[in-house]
């Protein structure tokens, strides 16, 4: 293996020895100043960073090239160097034959390290003529270039030739995730987000290394997702949503761009139907299913707790075989969410002997389920997956079970929740969140939970007091920033003092994707200090 390692960059090197050896005329080595890369403002903060004090200059004479027929790496190429034009206005090829016109190049390698234990691991070498991005797999790949991108500087240096160059630090990064689970979770069920909406969430959470969106697809307000088997549940119960608007649902081609653009981004989605509580669109759209004995009508409230199905009715269990069913088969991800949070008015025998035969649903379409942390008290499997939200009883009880838990505790990571009383949106039922206590925690105690049986940590935003992008980015952003980081790195790469820094340097990241994220006072945002009208989409 170490043979084959050494051949893999053997063949980088040759490549990089063919492309600057051709070129027709040496011209003089560019004199850059001394940079730190250990300075940069990374978030989340690698593993290790060694500086080495030069730079590599990128400019219109550099390329980026890939290893040849590794799956997705060519598309990564492709990918970086659609951000940097929309970043620097910079044309840079890709696996471009006229070496001849290149003096620089990015390399974009897959290797068989046995150094990157994880798939997610990468290896990032900045030399002044080259940059080498070594990773096992295209999914550490995409992490990499994240990495790249937020180093890449805003301004060029007019200074150094006769043409606009870039300089980025030089140096090494070794790098790889802290937890496999980085989400957020994002509800569209009390209000809808367009399509064009979640794709924009999905590109700001692939920059910070996120890679799970968990969407809350049902609730008592409104069902957002096309069940062909069963269309009124989107002709009723997807017609409105809190405050009486107009709401809305996603067909299931709607459903797939979705799912095709977050994969294209290396983020899974996860789809939750939630139940046998938050049920009421559900059953208003088919009564066959309710099991709270009373009239039913649209809910347009806040209110939780009233609805659920009704628990011994074969027919129920009919219609949630039809629902996995074809949400599954258009979800690549190993995840089905089935919520079970907050089933006030289903009795306990009942709740329990629901999840059970709720469980084996999920495993027979092939995935593997998880649920709010109330499903602990059924008999689950210890495949199944926990997600704590409020009481560390239900997390510890998941550990006796061997289940895997996901750390979603309300007064810490819930994204809904009010900055502080000055907040234009939000709530404070579990506490005021300022970006500070966002960020100062650790998950990997977090009320005596062992590591081991953490999965990751998921920033659930609640959509009451929401309806607008811009609302969402003000009550995600900075926030998820703070969670990406407790996800990614490390617990001693953490600190507060050296995070906000960082934090307050991704003004112009922020500024320049149109984000309205909420400016705390915690916080010296740094604005950048010219305009650059160019909007980073796709």
């Amino acid at each position: 293996m170490k043979f084959k390692n050494f051949c893999q960059l053997t063949t980088v090197a040759i490549l990089i020895i063919l492309v600057l050896g051709c070129k027709k005329q040496q011209k003089p080595r560019i004199k850059f100043p001394a940079t730190d890369l250990s300075k940069e403002n990374l978030i989340p903060k690698p593993l290790k960073i060694i500086a080495t004090n030069n730079a590599f200059g990128l400019d219109k004479h550099t390329a980026i090239y890939t290893t040849k027929g590794a799956a997705g790496f060519e598309d990564i190429g492709d990918f970086l160097a659609k951000k940097i034009k929309s970043k620097i206005n910079l044309e840079i090829p890709v696996n471009y034959e006229g070496v001849e016109t290149i003096e620089r190049v990015i390399y974009i390698n897959k290797s068989n390290s046995l150094e990157l234990e994880t798939p997610e691991a990468y290896q990032l070498y900045i030399n002044k003529d080259s940059i080498i991005l070594n990773s096992n797999t295209a999914e550490g790949a995409f992490r990499g270039i994240q990495t790249l991108r937020q180093i890449i500087p805003e301004v060029s240096n007019d200074t150094l030739a006769e043409h606009k160059i870039w300089p980025i630090a030089s140096g090494k990064i070794i790098d790889a995730p802290n937890f496999e689970y980085r989400a957020s979770m994002l509800d569209v069920a009390r209000h809808f987000f367009s399509v064009k909406d979640v794709k924009k969430y999905i590109d700001l959470l692939a920059y910070y290394k996120i890679n799970i969106l968990h969407l809350h697809l049902t609730d008592d307000q409104g069902w957002r997702i096309e069940i062909k088997s069963w269309p009124k549940l989107t002709e009723i119960g997807g017609s409105t949503e809190v405050g009486g608007e107009s709401g809305g649902f996603y067909t299931q081609e709607d459903y797939k761009e979705i799912v095709a653009y977050a994969a294209e981004r290396y983020i899974t989605i996860i789809p939750e139907v939630d139940m046998p509580g938050h049920t009421n669109a559900a059953s208003v759209s088919y009564p066959i299913l309710n099991g709270n004995g009373k009239a039913l009508k649209l809910y347009e409230g806040m209110r939780v707790g009233f609805s659920t199905f009704n628990t011994r009715k074969d027919t129920v269990y009919s219609f949630i075989n039809d629902v996995v069913k074809e949400i599954s088969a258009i979800t690549p991800g190993p995840y089905f969410h089935i919520g079970g949070d907050e089933s006030h008015v289903t009795k306990k025998k009942d709740y329990i002997y629901f999840v059970n035969r709720v469980e084996k649903i999920v495993q027979a379409h092939g995935k593997r389920m998880i649920g709010w942390e109330e499903i602990v008290n059924a008999n689950v499997d210890s495949t199944s997956i926990s997600q704590y939200w409020k009481h560390s009883k239900n997390a510890k009880k998941a550990v006796k079970k061997g289940m895997k838990v996901i750390m979603s505790p309300a007064e810490k990571a819930y994204l809904d929740m009010e900055y502080d009383t000055l907040s234009k949106h939000g709530l404070h039922w579990a506490a005021y969140i300022p970006v500070d206590t966002a960020y100062k925690w650790t998950p990997e105690n977090f009320e005596g939970i062992p590591k081991e049986n953490i999965l990751g940590i998921e920033a659930p935003l609640w959509s009451e007091t929401i309806s607008t992008i811009e609302e969402l980015e003000y009550l995600a952003f900075p926030r998820i920033i703070g969670y990406s980081e407790l996800s990614w790195s490390t617990k001693e790469n953490r600190d507060w003092e050296n995070y906000k820094v960082r934090l307050g340097n991704q003004a112009p990241f922020l500024d320049r994707m149109d984000v309205k994220y909420y400016p705390s006072k915690l916080i010296d945002w740094k604005k950048s200090k010219h305009t650059n009208e160019i909007i980073e989409k796709d």
